[in-house]
């Protein structure tokens, strides 16, 4: 029963980690970007950045304790307003990102960022 147990939990991480990089994967895709990036440490982080419209030099700001954290409410912020959202959209990336992610990858939303 204990063994079954632990193989359900990792199970759902499992499931919740597919549907976040698939949900990035999307996103990457429908803003130009290689889909791809999604499943490579660091440099998924950097295609984020670009995605947000903010210069790539910000990864730097991500590896300093504290900053980092600010940094990914800001950087978060700007995908969701680049994607034409708002507070909403930013909280589900920020607390759920498994799910809005592919919200954003999948949805209607148009990637808005860099056109006129």
């Amino acid at each position: 029963m204990v063994q079954s147990f632990g193989f359900g939990i990792y199970g759902v991480g499992l499931l919740f980690a597919l549907l976040y990089i698939a949900g990035m994967w999307a996103m990457f895709s429908k803003a130009g970007r290689p889909g791809w990036a999604a499943i490579i440490p660091i440099y998924n982080m950097y295609v984020l950045i670009k995605v947000a419209g903010r210069p790539g030099w910000w990864l730097i700001l991500l590896f300093i304790p504290f900053v980092n954290f600010v940094m990914a409410l800001v950087i978060l912020w700007d995908v969701a307003k680049a994607f034409g959202h708002g507070f909403l959209m930013w909280l589900g990336l920020l607390f759920l990102g498994f799910i809005f992610f592919p919200v954003l990858g999948f949805g209607g939303s148009q990637y808005q960022l860099g056109r006129s």
